[in-house]
């Protein structure tokens, strides 16, 4: 993993451009095949606490088999934020269960989303860049100061 995608991109308040009904969004541009992506099976797992059958089916624990629209608004930004680089998508429709995951997701390529509140990340070293400030922080302490200025 280079230095080139190791910084998950956040831009906090109110952002032109970017989608904020992911649920929605997803329903209507998802495609089948970014359901069984091994990492999206397993942010369903970890999320949703479901597992993935094939690209038309999940287990749900609390749902019996369901359709991928019945996942939750967070699995489904993040599975949007990992396969539509071309949007910025509102974050704050996912919990702070997503956070891992967002940090996860732009180890790999660069990622920028938006966020409306301030979503609690893992305790220890990360990095964060605030695009309101061009600022990278690199711990939770650090992101509550310098993001809590536009929250």
């Amino acid at each position: 993993m280079g230095e080139r995608y190791c910084t998950l991109n956040i831009f906090y308040g109110d952002m032109p451009d970017v989608i904020l009904n992911t649920k929605l969004f997803f329903n209507n541009t998802y495609q089948d095949r970014w359901i069984t992506k091994p990492l999206s099976r397993e942010m369903i797992r970890a999320v949703d606490k479901s597992e993935v059958v094939d690209e038309r089916a999940i287990w749900s624990p609390v749902f019996g088999y369901m359709s991928s629209t019945r996942l939750s608004g967070g699995v489904k930004t993040l599975i949007l934020i990992d396969n539509d680089p071309a949007h910025v998508f509102n974050a704050s429709n996912c919990g702070d269960n997503c956070a891992k995951w967002l940090l996860r997701i732009a180890e790999k390529k660069k990622v920028v989303v938006n966020l409306r509140h301030f979503m609690e990340f893992e305790q220890g070293e990360f990095k964060i860049r605030v695009l309101n400030t061009g600022k990278v922080v690199k711990n939770a302490h650090d992101l509550i100061y310098e993001a809590g200025r536009y929250v």
